[in-house]
């Protein structure tokens, strides 16, 4: 099983609904109005913060690469 459709399943459905409506304005270049920010120490790495939840993805020249979705913790950023 994949790591982010685990994550995805551990939302409720208002959640999961939000999420997916970030994921597809990232994927068509809509972040007016995002929180979106650079992860310190990386180029390519970012993350947007919707109330506790945290999408972190990596930037592409043509696409994005999510790489984690969680609710906020001290264990949020340490692997990355």
């Amino acid at each position: 099983m994949d790591k982010i459709q685990k994550a995805l399943r551990q939302l409720s459905d208002k959640e999961r609904k939000l999420v997916k409506t970030i994921l597809a304005r990232l994927d068509a270049g809509d972040i007016l109005g995002l929180d979106i920010q650079k992860l310190q120490g990386h180029k390519d790495i970012f993350r947007v913060r919707k109330a506790d939840l945290r999408i972190i993805y990596q930037k592409h020249p043509q696409s994005i690469s999510i790489l984690a979705i969680e609710r906020r913790s001290e264990k949020t950023y340490r692997n990355f």
